[in-house]
């Protein structure tokens, strides 16, 4: 994995993008820190996959996954009375 500065990402981006399809993924730096990584779509794709939950995972679960539908008491909005 190859760190690129994002000065010289900007500058030199089709040589990022052929490195991040014949290499694998790209670290870039924001001032001296890492801040995002360039990945072959195959990856990110592969990525995504692994990161869902199958059906049968969900349905297995211990844990009800409706708790975040349902906002918390006193959050929600209420509308205001229009004078007639």
């Amino acid at each position: 994995m190859q760190i690129w500065p994002v000065q010289d990402a900007k500058a030199r981006f089709s040589e990022l993008l052929d490195a991040c399809v014949s290499e694998g993924p790209q670290v870039l730096t924001h001032q001296g820190t890492e801040t995002a990584v360039l990945v072959p779509i195959d990856e990110w794709r592969r990525l995504q996959a692994a990161a869902r939950p199958s059906l049968k995972q969900l349905l297995l679960a211990d844990s009800a996954r409706t708790d975040s539908l349902v906002p918390d008491r006193g959050k929600a909005q209420r509308r205001q009375a229009v004078a007639l």
